[in-house]
């Protein structure tokens, strides 16, 4: 009786085991076929790899012609490197709201189309660095709801055109809430004013690597917010007052970096040296701010440069806070002064006019009157040069002289007139342009 009860019993833990070991192998399948491992999952695109427990893409260096097809829409990571992906479209991300983090570098992009990103409405993260980008569709960076923080385009700027286009995109992309823009390497030389007057929420701003040789009143508005300017490696020479005042109006919270750069350091380079020890701004690690000319002040930290080093002219520093007004003073002052010897010249000429008029009169009225006799000799002689019987009277005085000239008259009695006169008629030479009339002369013998 107890053996039967005992085999029972094994039996009904044997049954139990079993159920219990066919339960865990189900459930090690189902968790094997979601998990993975590092082979490709089920769905997965087959120049892809796909991580379901990182919820990761990767297509890199597989000489895609564009992005594939088919990426399972529970992924979060997309990274798409080293293809030949030359346009992206509204139709390149469809089903993948889900993607927060997008990297698609050094694939020769070269055209974004208008709506690119918008079925990304999760998208956190843009990496487009490394491309060709050429032409860029003024919304080609609209998504619903701006969820953008971040978006990197180092190194993909193609040329000039492309900063235009990208100036455009940041305009009119919606991306109030970008927090991160990075823009290094991409040989700017200079940055329109109010490039990011519609980034507000912008609080780090990288432009490293670039030839960028000033900055504009109203090049950084409307950047409130701002918490990192990057400006190392550029072809600063020097900041002048419109410079200095737009890195000012940055404020103290800004950290401004502004090493590595080619200051030459002579006499413009005092009010730069005034600006570093005085400013409210904060600039990063202001000893490394060095000279790179001349040769002798190479290395030389420009926050000790001094004008008597460079051999310039002594001038005591401007008084902090009051020197721009000081000088804003005397230069209206000056104005003024100019507008008071201007005013005294001209009351001085009208009085002279004035003490002078009749004979300013006088002289008008002769100056007319010998206008009018010489308008009406050449009217005089405009009517005698267009007179017909001047001309007429011009060929007879031609015929006569083609007559022998012997002394006796009428050896050609055809066509001549001069056969036809009497012999007792008297010949007077007169001018040409003067009307010949006959005179007969009787004389009695």
């Amino acid at each position: 009786m107890i053996q039967e009860s005992l085999s029972s019993t094994a039996r009904v833990l044997i049954s139990v085991f079993g159920i219990l070991n066919m339960r865990n192998l189900v459930i090690r399948v189902l968790f094997g076929a979601l998990v993975c491992g590092p082979r490709p999952c089920i769905g997965c695109p087959s120049d892809c790899e796909c991580y379901a427990t990182r919820r990761t893409v990767k297509c890199v260096s597989r000489d895609l012609r564009a992005v594939p097809q088919g990426i399972p829409g529970h992924a979060r990571h997309v990274i798409i490197t080293g293809n030949n992906i030359f346009r992206i479209g509204p139709e390149t991300f469809q089903e993948l709201k889900n993607v927060t983090n997008m990297v698609l570098s050094n694939n020769r992009i070269t055209e974004v189309a208008s709506h690119s990103f918008s079925a990304l409405s999760n998208l956190r993260s843009l990496d487009l660095s490394g491309n060709l980008l050429a032409f860029i569709h003024p919304e080609a960076l609209i998504i619903p709801g701006s969820p953008l923080q971040e978006l990197n385009l180092s190194r993909s700027l193609y040329n000039y055109t492309s900063l235009v286009d990208i100036t455009t995109s940041l305009r009119w992309g919606g991306l109030g809430g970008l927090l991160r823009l990075d823009l290094s390497g991409n040989h700017l030389v200079l940055l329109p004013p109010g490039v990011f007057s519609h980034l507000p929420s912008l609080q780090h701003l990288i432009l490293v690597n670039n030839s960028l040789t000033s900055v504009y009143k109203g090049t950084f508005s409307g950047l409130g917010r701002l918490e990192l300017l990057d400006l190392t490696h550029n072809s600063f020479g020097v900041f002048r007052g419109d410079a200095l005042g737009e890195l000012e109006r940055l404020g103290p919270v800004a950290r401004i970096v502004l090493n590595h750069n080619p200051y030459v350091c002579t006499c413009e380079i005092h009010e730069f040296a005034v600006w570093l020890k005085s400013s409210q701004a904060q600039v990063g690690d202001p000893e490394a701010v060095t000279c790179a000319s001349p040769q002798e002040y190479r290395d030389v930290p420009v926050l000790g440069f001094g004008v008597q080093v460079a051999g310039c002219e002594v001038t005591p520093p401007p008084l902090v806070g009051i020197g721009e007004d000081v000088g804003d003073l005397s230069l209206q002052t000056s104005y003024v002064l100019l507008g008071l010897v201007m005013g005294f010249v001209g009351m001085i000429f009208l009085f002279v006019l004035y003490l002078n008029r009749q004979g300013i009169k006088k002289w008008v009225t002769e100056t007319r009157d010998a206008c009018h006799d010489v308008l009406e000799g050449y009217h005089y002689r405009y009517e005698i040069d267009t007179d017909p019987r001047r001309e007429q009277l011009s060929k007879e005085g031609r015929v006569a002289a083609k007559s022998p000239a012997n002394g006796h008259f009428g050896q050609n009695p055809s066509n001549n007139r001069l056969s036809k006169l009497p012999a007792d008629t008297c010949l007077v030479q007169i001018p040409t342009d003067t009307q010949i009339e006959t005179i007969s002369t009787s004389v009695d013998l």
